[in-house]
């Protein structure tokens, strides 16, 4: 009976998560009726100002939303206070010059509800910026030593270790490719929620995720075996994960693309978005310190012309190329554009 209750609230403030998307300007006035964080309030009214005004700049009308909610654990319940983890799936349909788009994201919200007399209202609300963390649990249980990137070295690798066949295919070098956009976002679009099983899935996803997509399309391996140069990623030694760090983590990856080569995964700087193909790169700079901390790839693009990205961490498909709407975004948030070579 009483996780009836709470979860009924669960469901309420979840409708009005739903309609605040689709009309931002009354989002505090909706969301306050069941929420009474003071801090959550106030950042919220905030935010919905933002994103309304961004509505109005990219020239789109909200139609709809869809939003689901899965609980994925009760951290702690008891007879007046419950604390669960649970993931919003939430769909935004909108039209921009005559054409529908719909957008995809899943976010993950901690969420405190305490008893209040009958009823049950949500005390606090917490939310993960996983687009901004630039460290992998992986990396974590290196040697801790630290490269002059400030990333964790491995332990030193045996000179032959063995690679994962079924995963690498053709290896840079052996023949000249063309890549294949198509490949690379229907990858994106079939593996942008859940990750494909054949692969590792970091805490912090994203430019694994676009790495995969790369290779879908095409994009042969450089294989190094040393973490610090070449674009690779091979199956379990031991019982130990090895990959690249430009295949695992944004600004290793940014810093790849922007090396000059002559074959392999290659990639040219763009100055602006509209200049950008499918399954072409871009990378975010959240503080604007010369630090890349997320990756996404280009899915679709919009009536005006403008990139729609996929990505993953929070699991997103067809989401605006500016993310003007991530809780990771600030003003001083710089983009890297790149756009993958034809041939590889």
């Amino acid at each position: 009976m009483m996780e009836q209750q709470w979860k009924q609230s669960l469901y309420v403030y979840v409708d009005q998560v739903n309609k605040a998307r689709v009309e931002p300007k009354s989002s505090s006035q909706t969301v306050s009726l069941s929420v009474k964080d003071p801090r959550f309030l106030l950042e919220q009214g905030e935010r919905s100002h933002r994103i309304a005004e961004w509505y109005n700049v990219r020239g789109i009308t909200p139609l709809r939303g869809e939003t689901g909610v899965k609980t994925l654990r009760t951290v702690r319940q008891t007879p007046t206070e419950v604390v669960a983890e649970v993931t919003l799936h939430s769909a935004l349909y909108y039209e921009k010059g005559g054409v529908n788009h719909r957008e995809d994201r899943v976010e993950l919200e901690r969420l405190t509800f305490v008893r209040d007399g009958g009823g049950w209202e949500i005390a606090a609300i917490e939310r993960t910026i996983p687009e901004r963390n630039t460290v992998h649990r992986a990396e974590v249980e290196l040697s801790g030593k630290l490269s002059k990137w400030g990333e964790a070295l491995p332990a030193p690798l045996p000179s032959q270790p063995l690679l994962n066949r079924n995963i690498l295919g053709e290896i840079a070098g052996s023949r000249e490719v063309r890549y294949n956009r198509e490949e690379a976002v229907a990858y994106a679009d079939r593996w942008w929620k859940d990750g494909n099983p054949e692969f590792e899935t970091f805490e912090v996803d994203c430019t694994n995720y676009v790495s995969q997509c790369l290779f879908a399309g095409g994009a042969p391996i450089n294989y190094t075996g040393k973490r610090e140069t070449g674009w690779w990623y091979k199956g379990y030694q031991g019982k130990q994960e090895w990959w690249s760090y430009s295949w695992a983590v944004s600004d290793s990856l940014q810093r790849y693309l922007s090396v000059s080569r002559n074959s392999g995964l290659r990639a040219e700087v763009m100055e602006r978005p509209e200049q950008l193909m499918l399954g072409d790169i871009i990378q975010y700079d959240w503080d604007g310190n010369g630090q890349y901390q997320h990756s996404t790839i280009i899915t679709a693009f919009d009536a005006g012309g403008m990139p729609l990205v996929n990505a993953r961490t929070v699991s997103s498909r067809h989401r605006f190329w500016d993310y003007r709407d991530s809780y990771a975004w600030t003003d001083q948030t710089k983009y890297r554009f790149f756009h993958i070579n034809d041939y590889l």
